[in-house]
């Protein structure tokens, strides 16, 4: 019997998803620091049960994000 894939998503098109050592290592801290950022709900993560995973393309907003927040507070008034 054939399954439906037209609404479902394809292995294929699903990222991959880091764990927090992988994070850690992409943002250039420490775990501990990933842990702390995910605590404070600063990070977007994915929980499932006791396990965190990443999305890369969510992690990659994410820091788009800050930096053009940090670019909008560091810019001089206009005036």
């Amino acid at each position: 019997m054939p399954v439906d894939t037209g609404s479902a998503l394809a292995a294929d098109d699903l990222p991959r998803l880091l764990n927090i050592n992988e994070v850690a290592e992409v943002l250039g801290v420490n775990v501990r620091h990933v842990r702390r950022l995910v605590f404070e709900h600063r990070i977007p993560y994915l929980k499932w049960g006791r396990l965190l995973r990443f999305d890369p393309r969510e992690i990659e907003r994410w820091l788009r994000a800050s930096c053009e927040q940090h670019q909008e507070r560091s810019a001089p008034a206009a005036g």
